[in-house]
């Protein structure tokens, strides 16, 4: 099962401009959950003369029981702003905490 959780899914109906895979493993439990794969997914919507790229970075987080890919940040950040995004996540203990909103997330469109 494959869950898109934005309030427009099709944002996120094509191949993302850029991504990044912050975790991959076979081992990883959470909740029941068997964590498979932490992704972050770049796509460029627009691109403004002045402000430059309005980025849509998403989370893709693939379990045993299914998968989500949910609005992580968006707007104009300028340069590099998923490798930023990955850098301030691994840096900080935020995949953690992505993981875990993805399974509860994951649990409610599940039931």
């Amino acid at each position: 099962m494959k869950i898109v959780d934005l309030h427009d899914p099709t944002r996120v109906n094509r191949i993302p401009n850029e991504s990044v895979i912050l975790f991959s493993t076979e081992d990883f439990v959470q909740d029941s959950f068997i964590v498979s794969k932490v992704e972050l997914r770049l796509y460029v919507e627009k691109i403004d003369p002045k402000l430059g790229a309005y980025s849509l970075i998403t989370s893709f987080v693939e379990t045993d029981k299914g998968s989500i890919e949910m609005i992580y940040d968006e707007g104009f950040r300028g340069e590099k702003p998923l490798s930023r995004t990955a850098q301030f996540l691994t840096s900080n203990l935020g995949i953690s905490g992505l993981i875990l909103r993805s399974i509860i997330s994951l649990r409610e469109k599940i039931k």
